[in-house]
């Protein structure tokens, strides 16, 4: 049990903004890369009823089946497929120790400027070699070194529009590397994620919905998804869940749910999944890819009001953020998603998007579930399903014949075959993760977190 009531205390200290014009008035010193015109104003989301340690951040896969309680013969196959799929990586991995976007293919003698996207994807990757226990390969100390050159001299590694997502992608790098090893540079950055965080130190009131949130960098209304990025560095990182950041950024995710217990955005649609940001009126990808615009209106009159459509890959953001910032699996926002999860489970497709982000979905299940200590997900017509069994297997069938992955649904960079890899990677080897208890019977298995 931690000391909510001191964390709150910071965020209800402020008066609630009149309106919307007002907020950038002399005075309230709003950011100026803040528009006050596209800012709503909305409740402050109810205190949690308790807060709980999530289960702690495990930085290795298992030794042997017998950890992860996985069958001998599934197991096995895993750990080839996360070896072939490294070495796929060692082998297009650039001379100067990055991978990303084209990289490999930069001549030695004219090596290419590193950029966020390249930092981000070599962290991601770098994390994969070290959960795998191969910290000390060569191609990891190449991309550990590679990252560590690119720090500027005011200690930050990117600080234009994806420094949230670079920074974020190198702390939970570091940690799982060598936590040890790189412990003052991880309380260094995550102080510079803490500080590229929205609320007070932008102007913001905790009323309005910007606040506690982030977003790619330093400009740009924050989103869950880097939100939850964030969130998942400062965990892996070990910061608690009583962090006044880990707590602001609770609210800006539990207005991202469509839940009417805690939400009264207009756009809500009360099924318990979650959107893409409530920010500037609210987002979701699934409505886009569903026709009705990102903002809902695109079939609407003016006078209409829009609903806002939960997806895949933004439902298991919210519902781990939930989790890292110590709500309980009785909580009401924990609760619904759960039940949104039920009754959405698959891992053919990102539930409302199809194949876009598709590995990024696989990644945010396994890390949902495993944090949830949730061993197998009973859906919503009563099928149990063995999720590290089913996504080990969807996954497999994926690989290719050289060891990696690729999107042929381009969004987000999944074409790019270093990064489809790496979230790949990512998501078998959570399933390899240690799960320290036996799973009780399907039967037993509570119906929620």
């Amino acid at each position: 049990m931690f000391n909510i009531a001191y964390v709150f205390s910071l965020l209800l200290c402020a008066q609630p903004t009149p309106n919307p014009a007002q907020a950038g008035q002399p005075g309230h010193l709003l950011d100026q890369r803040i528009d006050p015109r596209r800012i709503t104003l909305m409740d402050l989301p109810p205190l949690p009823q308790r807060v709980v340690l999530p289960l702690p951040a495990e930085h290795r896969i298992a030794a042997t089946h017998d950890e992860n309680h996985l069958d001998t013969q599934r197991d096995h196959l895993a750990r080839i497929a996360i070896a072939k799929g490294l070495n796929f990586l060692r082998e297009i991995q650039a001379p100067d120790g990055l991978w990303g976007v084209g990289p490999q293919a930069a001549p030695t003698g004219n090596p290419h400027q590193a950029t966020p996207v390249d930092l981000a994807i070599t962290a991601l990757v770098v994390k994969a070699f070290a959960q795998a226990g191969l910290g000390d390969d060569p191609a990891s100390l190449n991309g550990i070194e590679a990252i560590l050159e690119t720090r500027q001299d005011d200690g930050t590694f990117d600080s234009g529009p994806l420094a949230n997502y670079v920074t974020a992608s190198i702390v939970s790098a570091l940690a799982a590397h060598d936590e040890f090893e790189h412990g003052g540079l991880i309380f260094e950055t995550t102080t510079q994620l803490k500080r590229m965080q929205w609320d007070e130190g932008e102007g913001l009131k905790h009323t309005q919905d910007w606040y506690g949130g982030s977003g790619y960098g330093n400009r740009g209304r924050p989103d869950l998804s880097n939100t939850q990025v964030m969130l998942e560095a400062l965990y892996d990182a070990g910061v608690s869940p009583d962090d006044p950041a880990v707590q602001r950024a609770l609210a800006f995710v539990s207005r991202a749910q469509n839940l009417k217990a805690t939400n009264r955005s207009p756009w809500n649609t009360n099924d318990g999944g979650f959107i893409y940001t409530p920010a500037n009126g609210g987002e979701s990808m699934a409505s886009e890819a569903a026709g009705e615009g990102r903002d809902g209106r695109a079939l609407l009159s003016a006078d209409e009001q829009p609903s806002l459509r939960s997806y895949g890959s933004m439902s298991y953001a919210g519902f781990k953020s939930l989790l890292y910032a110590g709500l309980s699996p009785d909580d009401v926002r924990v609760r619904a998603v759960y039940d949104w999860v039920r009754k959405h489970w698959t891992l053919e497709e990102n539930p409302g998007l199809g194949q876009q982000g598709y590995y990024y979905y696989m990644h945010a299940v396994a890390r949902t579930l495993r944090v949830a200590q949730q061993h197998v997900v009973i859906d919503s017509n009563g099928t149990t399903h063995h999720w590290r069994d089913e996504l080990i297997d969807a996954l497999l069938a994926k690989q290719q014949p050289n060891g990696g992955w690729v999107n042929s649904q381009d969004r987000w960079l999944e074409g790019e075959p270093a990064l489809a890899t790496a979230y790949a990677l990512l998501a078998l080897e959570e399933a390899l993760k240690p799960i320290g208890i036996t799973p009780q019977p399907p039967e037993e298995n509570l119906q929620s977190p």
